[in-house]
């Protein structure tokens, strides 16, 4: 396991790298019949060492039923990121049937030089994504109503806070005042001021299209009810809660309870930040480390935890276009989410798979592990990244939107997002 915002340290430049090779080409032109043929295929998954564990189980038991459609699972070879490999592969017409380590903010790209297949093709699909992921399973469709992805696995990211830290400067650990931005503002600075740390919170201020995810984002999410950055076209972050939700970030900053510089490190598991936004993978990372509490992220008024919206830091499957058998991918890709398999997923990584009531369809699991119940409860109010044209470019004009306004203060906030959501709107509606 490890941190979310690591995955994503060379993701910027591996998809402007990516975005300049989109020139639709991609694929090997596989006919119609290649939906329905069978014979083996050979997948991808990531390279860390619980998925390896659980590719390999999967792998291994697929292939003892089915002596003619053989599996060769791979971990994804070494590159700068897993895009960036994924996006050079796409080119080289080599990529393999599935890879389960595809980032959704990716997709849109990987669409766009012909390397996805439309999981449509298949007459079953739509309505077994429906019916695995609920009513989550819109957030993942093309801004053509099809699904370039299977919605796979979830660590819907939380508030993370250090008890020790918290006791020291005298605020109650079980149950803290978070709540609200009010009771969150005061909290940090008493943290700050008596808690032995230089920082009530450390997201990092650096300008990766991807940060926002990480701060700006699931609080935009929670506050607007479950919004997604842009819905049907339209840029949803200068409304007052969007402006709120910027606001509350830049009182953070101005008042030094966030640094304006990035931490060579990990400032909440080397104690110098008392809070952290992070998902479920934090459990095992932080277990033995930090006597840790969780709770939702922050609204304006403060929100009933059950109504409470967060982001998804998801990760889904696509099936790539120089795959032949794709009947056999397509059965395979079923086999791997079914919910044994996704128990399995569960219980060798800790995340979540991307299924309705994950809590009420592992029972033993969460009874065994009560510390993950807050995280299944919050894994069945999630929100994605938009699946839209340009996505990559959208969050890059929009993080730097937001670090002139909101982190250094160079432009005013009203301004600063006008301006971005011009661009945007005009970004998404591209092809």
């Amino acid at each position: 396991m490890f941190r979310a915002s690591f995955r994503f340290a060379s993701i910027s430049s591996a998809l402007v790298l990516l975005l300049a090779a989109c020139t639709g080409g991609g694929g090997s032109g596989a006919p119609a019949s290649a939906a329905s043929a069978k014979g083996p295929i050979k997948i991808w998954y990531s390279n860390n060492k619980e998925e390896v564990a659980w590719g390999k189980a999967v792998v291994a038991a697929w292939n003892k039923g089915h002596p003619n459609e053989q599996v060769t699972g791979e971990e994804i070879p070494a590159g700068k990121s897993s895009e960036e490999v994924i996006g050079a592969s796409i080119t080289a017409g080599n990529t393999p049937c599935l890879i389960f380590n595809t980032a959704p903010a990716a997709v849109p790209q990987f669409k766009k030089q012909g390397g996805l297949v439309a999981l449509d093709d298949f007459p079953d699909a739509a309505s077994y994504i429906k019916a695995r992921t609920a009513d989550r399973a819109d957030q993942y469709k093309f801004t053509d109503g099809k699904f370039y992805q299977m919605p796979w696995k979830t660590n819907p990211v939380m508030i993370f806070y250090n008890k020790t830290v918290f006791a020291k400067a005298g605020i109650a650990t079980d149950n803290p005042p978070l709540k609200t931005y009010d009771e969150f503002l005061a909290t940090a600075k008493t943290v700050v001021a008596k808690g032995g740390v230089k920082a009530a919170i450390w997201p990092s201020p650096t300008s990766e299209f991807y940060q926002p995810w990480f701060d700006y984002y699931p609080l935009f999410i929670a506050q607007t009810g479950g919004k997604q950055l842009v819905e049907k076209g339209e840029p949803q972050f200068t409304g007052a809660d969007g402006v709120a939700v910027a606001n509350f970030w830049k009182s953070l900053y101005e008042q030094n309870l966030a640094p304006k510089e990035a931490y060579q490190g990990d400032s909440f598991g080397e104690q110098k930040a008392a809070m952290a936004i992070v998902g479920p993978w934090a459990i095992a990372v932080y277990g033995g480390k930090v006597q840790w509490g969780a709770v939702p992220v922050p609204t304006k008024d403060g929100k009933d935890p059950k109504d409470i919206h967060t982001f998804s830091d998801e990760k889904s499957i696509g099936m790539y276009s120089s795959c032949k058998n794709r009947g056999t991918a397509w059965d395979f890709l079923k086999f791997a989410t079914s919910k044994e398999n996704d128990g399995q997923l569960l219980t060798l990584t800790g995340q979540m798979p991307m299924r309705a009531d994950v809590a009420g369809t592992y029972p033993d699991y969460f009874t065994s592990h009560p510390e993950y119940k807050l995280f299944a409860d919050q894994a069945n109010r999630t929100v994605e990244v938009p699946s839209v044209p340009n996505s990559v470019e959208m969050w890059q004009t929009f993080r730097t939107s937001y670090s002139e306004s909101v982190i250094f203060g160079k432009k005013p906030i009203d301004q600063a997002f006008k301006e971005a959501a011009d661009k945007i709107k005009s970004l998404v509606s591209g092809g």
